[in-house]
Parts: structure tokens; sequence; C-alpha cells
């Protein structure tokens, strides 16, 4: 039978703190008269904690897969509440803060984020390195990267709509669980809204769960494969730029700056710059268009159909055949050199100023031609 709310709990042997939570959180429900139910998603827990759970009242859900987020995506599934509110079994947030969460989801929003550091964190409850590096930093390049309104991405106390979070197919295992659901809420276009929430010190005498380098390159690894255009098309448009000025002004002449020439050598390096990023600009598209084909990000069926509409394998094989045609007729000016100097020793900075872009526009035209057909192959359509 739904009720209105569940207060969802991930356990991993919590039994110094566990009871506080599910006290505090039976408070906050009595006293506000809520329908709810109280879960824990108990994932091996081999001290007390499923005892203690249990001689509580609370509902205890057995998780087998290991993992922050394989116990919440299962809480999540068996949660009988249309609301879920989740939070951390270590007694570092305040669960009689349930009303305002549940207030605020009551006005339209289908997630609602805790904010620690609106609301203060107790001096000893978050290290140093997460607290001034590592949740500014993520939660920075979260906002960056999907331009969702959330300063604490990180945060284990928050609250959502149960159908609404489950349309978003959340399947991460680990403690990344906490920036793939937000992620997804900002792609899927899901009400967003955030409020101070207090940190305090965890009541247990062991250490926690997270790994912080481990956990938060799983954090970062996941904002990148979830934004195309940061971890592909930005940096490869930077590099494409780069080596076509720098290789347009060398091939006209050598470049002096305070002593220093710039020629050839110089040429070559900075080709390869367009050569390396063209190819990641090509791992933009061909990630986008896989990743919305199978969708596994939401949200984008107006890039795609763009997309389709300026894209054609005709298109893109006449186009690759222009720029190889464009190398060839440079590779031929290379030879007729060789061929006044009767093919003999040549000035390595004349020749070469025909070689590199010669080169360069052959490996380009090549580069694109495959790719289109590799992006051909994405777009067959699939047997019923």
């Amino acid at each position: 039978m739904q009720c209105l709310l569940t207060v969802l709990m991930p356990c991993l042997n919590e039994e110094e703190t566990l009871a506080q939570c599910i006290d505090k959180a039976k408070m906050a429900i009595t006293a506000n008269n809520i329908d709810a139910e109280i879960l824990i998603a108990d994932n091996g827990s081999t001290d007390g904690s499923i005892e203690i759970a249990e001689s509580m009242g609370a509902r205890v859900l057995h998780v087998k897969d290991k993992g922050y987020g394989s116990a919440l995506c299962a809480g999540i599934k068996h949660a009988k509440g249309k609301y879920v509110i989740m939070g951390d079994s270590d007694d570092s947030y305040d669960f009689g803060d349930l009303p305002k969460f549940l207030e605020k989801l009551e006005e339209g929003n289908e997630l609602v984020m805790g904010n620690r550091f609106l609301g203060g964190i107790e001096p000893g409850a978050m290290p140093i390195l997460h607290k001034y590096l590592g949740n500014p930093v993520l939660s920075f390049v979260g906002r960056l990267f999907f331009d969702i309104p959330v300063n604490d991405f990180h945060c284990g106390l928050r609250a959502f709509d149960r159908d609404a979070v489950l349309k978003l197919d959340l399947n991460t295992t680990g403690m990344e669980f906490a920036s793939e659901m937000v992620v997804k809420a900002g792609l899927a276009k899901l009400k967003i809204a955030e409020i101070p929430t207090r940190l305090s010190k965890d009541g247990r005498s062991r250490p926690p769960h997270l790994n912080s380098w481990e956990d938060g390159w799983r954090h970062l690894r996941f904002l990148l494969l979830y934004s195309p255009k940061w971890l592909f098309l930005y940096p490869g448009l930077v590099l494409i730029l780069l080596g076509f000025i720098v290789s347009s002004v060398l091939y006209i002449n050598p470049l002096t700056i305070m002593n220093i020439t710039f020629d050839v050598h110089t040429m070559l390096y900075f080709s390869m710059f367009s050569v390396v990023g063209f190819q990641v600009v090509m791992f933009f598209f061909i990630s986008k268009l896989y990743a919305l084909k199978f969708r596994l990000i939401l949200g984008g069926e107006e890039w795609l159909q763009r997309f389709n509409r300026w894209f054609s394998l005709e298109k893109g094989v006449g186009i690759g055949s222009l720029i190889i045609t464009s190398g060839l007729i440079l590779a031929v000016r290379s030879f007729l050199i060789w061929t006044r100097a009767e093919y003999g020793d040549l000035v390595p900075g004349t020749v070469l100023r025909e070689v590199i872009p010669a080169v360069t526009f052959i490996i380009l035209g090549v580069q694109l031609v495959f790719n289109c057909f590799f992006v051909s192959v994405l777009n067959l359509k699939t047997l019923s």
C-alpha cells in the first residue's frame, strides 16, 4: 500500500548511529502527522544494524549488489512512498528537517537538494580537502557542464518524487550516484529546488566508507562522460584553432620571437594539434549520436534531428575528398620542388613547408571520410 513518504537510509554496519537516525525520523514523522515509512537498504551488514532497524519498526531491504548507489537504487525501486527522502545513516544529517523537504516537494518540485554550505558545516564534520576543494570544484564543474542550479551536488540528504526519479533510469553503483541523480534530473528538465541543511560530525568511531580520491575521480569521470561538449568538443576545437593559426603563420614564413625562431619543426607539432583536435571533435559527434540513439542520456532529440538534417554520408565523403585533393595538390608541389632540384638533397625548411600541410590535409580528409562511414553505421535502422 502506498504512503506519502519513504525515509530511505542506506546502511552498511551502522549499528553505532542507525538507532539515532531512525529515532529522529520517527519523531519528525509523528510530530508532523506524516503518512510515512522508514526503509533501511542494507548492503550486507554483519553487525547489529539489521536487528536494530527491525526492533525499531523500520522495514529492511536486503541489497546484495555492493555499493552506495546499488543500495539506493534498490531502495528507491522498493519504496512505498509517493516521495522519497534519502539520507545517510551515520547521524550526520538531521532527519528533523523532513517537513521542510516535504513542503518543497508539495510545492511542485521534483528534486529537493540539501545544501550543507548554506546550512552550516560543524567543525570536523567534513574533511578540509572535501570542504574547500572536492565538493566546491565538482559542484562548480556540474553547474558549468549542465547548467543545473545546484550548489552542493553531493549532499547526502535530498528528497524527490519517486516516479520522476525512477524514469531517470539511475544505474551507477558507487558514490557517483549522487552526481548521476542531479545530472539526469537536470537533463530531464525536472523542477529542482535547494534548501539549507546542517552537516554534523558523524557519530561513528570508525572511518567513513568514502574514499576521497577514488570516489572523487568517479564523480568527475561521470560528469565528463555525460558532457561530450566539455570532454570532446571544446578541447578539440581549441586544438584545431591553435594548430590552424600557428601552422598557417609558419607556412608563410618562419616566425622569430625574442631571438627564438619557430620554423617547420614547430609547424609539424601544431599540425599534429590540428589532426588530434579534429578527431576529438569527431568523437563528440559520434558519442553524442550514440548516446541519443541508444537513450543513454535523456533529451537532445532536437539536436539529433538537426544533425540528421545536416549530415549525409555523401556530403561527408565529398568534403573529405576535397580535403584529400588539397593535400595531394600540396604533395605534387613538394614533388615538383624535388624535381627542380634534380632529385638531389633539399633544403628542409623549403620542402617541409609544403610536405607538412600536404600530409595534414590528407590525414584530415581520410579521417573525415571514415568517420562519416562510421556515423552512417550508427544511423542504420535496427531490425525488429
